[in-house]
């Protein structure tokens, strides 16, 4: 009998799930259980920015009525989960951890957030972000930074460093974030969770507020692979409201993972991307590669070394393409139809209340990026900047193209460091997306991809993320291969890499 909050918020997803179809405990036990965890601990992590207890448990006992029925519920009926804030739920503040939306609530929900409801996930309250997801620490939220549950005086990564934490924290065993050019995967890395980036137009976005409409994907954060394959399909699938979603069945995610679990690799191609290592990376970052490398030849995979010549280019043509779609979508917020207004008192013109609520509500990393994606689709600049990118965006989808045609994945770290201590990059913004390196040509090609655990850097002993990358509409691969690595790994460490970092909770 499973009757301690402890026992509740350590399990993971799948456990969660079973623990409550079993009757061992009632969904309305587990959401309390998590609640009352983020009472203890989340004043020391901020991975929250709304709690939302009432609704949380209200969505439990529904799933308990369900159960007492004898309803068939779907398999995270009962399991509790955080989302980030950059996704629309009806009466719910949506912030996007701007202060341009401060006490917004939509009257409507994302289609996330409809079929997290329909399969009875339980959803606790929105996580802190990056403003409007422009950032890789979540500390360009307006209302503070998240901590690293491994060390509180390092970033939890970004920009979805809250969805992060808060499955590092045991706050939540599942949550949501999206993914532009490494939000999900680059926080994964650094808190030694699992978060993935699903095909783009694999998950709907509609009512996902867009920072770059096509590079934006909402996905899985989670503690087990089983676990994001799980979310994966709850959340995945076409959406006649999203016109980039895609009109084709799900990749058999489930399937895959439960596949891939069993521990071999036999006949799957790994390619190894040589230009995503090497200079500029940490040695402990790269040991932890290497070893995971050498332990899927042990797997049996086939592992080969791939160029992708074109991915030194990616970043430069991802900081054109990104702000050049964010200082369209951000046009939005103006000060006239809702969020914040500063001005408004009869003696100042709608430009000049419009100058002045811009001015106030966004940050300096978004004004930062405002300005540079503007100047970047300005007249006699346009070709020369966005179009050179868009080019180089094909260029990097082709080397993947002809990557494929000789492996299933590639695979290179997924971050070039370890988490870095709070502060230490903020006046640095080149530093800072240097964060993004191996994430964002994902996000160029608009592929699948995956961040996974594969040990602790020797170097300060922070968590290490191996990424995963597979062809668009074959995301079953990531979960194929990231299970069978994560098998493996939980023998050698006697569980979740969590289970490593006994003083977690001494700290939070």
């Amino acid at each position: 009998m499973t009757d301690t909050t402890t026992d509740l918020v350590r399990l993971s997803a799948t456990e969660t799930a079973g623990v409550i179809a079993r009757g061992e405990a009632s969904a309305a036990d587990v959401a309390k259980a998590h609640l009352d965890r983020i009472g203890a601990v989340d004043g020391a992590v901020h991975a929250f920015l709304h709690v939302d207890a009432e609704g949380a448990l209200a969505a439990a006992r529904e799933v308990d009525d369900k159960r007492a029925r004898g309803e068939e519920q779907g398999p995270l009926a009962g399991v509790p989960l955080a989302l980030k804030d950059v996704m629309a739920q009806r009466g719910v503040p949506t912030t996007c951890g701007s202060k341009m939306l401060e006490g917004w609530r939509p009257p409507y929900d994302s289609t996330v957030v409809t079929r997290l409801r329909a399969a009875g996930v339980v959803i606790l309250g929105k996580t802190n972000m990056d403003e409007f997801a422009m950032g890789s620490s979540t500390e360009h939220s307006a209302y503070g930074a998240t901590h690293n549950p491994w060390d509180l005086d390092r970033i939890p990564g970004g920009s979805g460093g809250g969805s992060a934490a808060a499955v590092a924290a045991y706050e939540a065993p599942l949550a949501i974030g999206t993914d532009t050019g490494g939000s999900i995967r680059q926080p994964a890395a650094v808190t030694g969770t699992v978060g993935v980036k699903p095909t783009y137009g694999g998950v709907s976005r509609y009512g996902l507020v867009a920072f770059s409409s096509s590079l934006d994907q909402a996905g899985p954060c989670s503690r087990t692979v089983l676990d994001a394959a799980l979310l994966h399909e709850a959340i995945g699938g076409h959406d006649p409201r999203d016109s980039t979603s895609i009109d084709a069945p799900l990749p058999p995610v489930v399937a895959a993972a439960r596949e891939g679990a069993q521990g071999r690799l036999d006949g799957v191609r790994v390619g190894v991307v040589r230009e995503l290592s090497g200079e500029g990376y940490q040695p402990g970052v790269e040991q932890r590669f290497h070893e995971a490398v050498d332990l899927l030849r042990e797997l049996g995979a086939t592992v080969t070394e791939v160029s992708c010549p074109h991915f030194q280019y990616a970043l430069s043509a991802y900081y054109l393409i990104a702000p050049s779609e964010c200082s369209s979508n951000l046009a939005r917020f103006d000060a006239m139809r809702y969020g914040l207004r500063v001005g408004d008192d009869g003696e100042h013109s709608a430009e000049e209340v419009m100058a002045l609520t811009r001015a106030a509500g966004f940050g300096p990393e978004v004004k930062r990026r405002i300005m540079l994606g503007t100047y970047a689709l300005s007249s006699g600049y346009y070709d020369a900047y966005y179009g050179s990118a868009q080019k180089v965006r094909t260029l990097i989808s082709r080397d993947f193209a002809q990557a494929y045609e000789q492996v299933d994945v590639l695979v290179s770290p997924t971050t070039p460091t370890t988490a870095f201590p709070l502060g230490s990059k903020l006046e640095d913004p080149i530093a800072m997306y240097l964060n993004d390196l191996c994430t964002i040509p994902s996000n160029l090609a608009g592929g699948a991809a995956m961040s996974l655990p594969c040990g602790l850097s020797p170097d300060d002993g922070l968590p290490v993320g191996l990424q995963i990358m597979a062809p668009a509409m074959a995301d079953d691969r990531l979960y194929r291969v990231g299970a069978a690595v994560e098998t493996a790994l939980a023998d050698r460490w006697g569980g979740n890499l969590l289970t490593q970092a006994p003083e977690l909770q001494e700290k939070a």
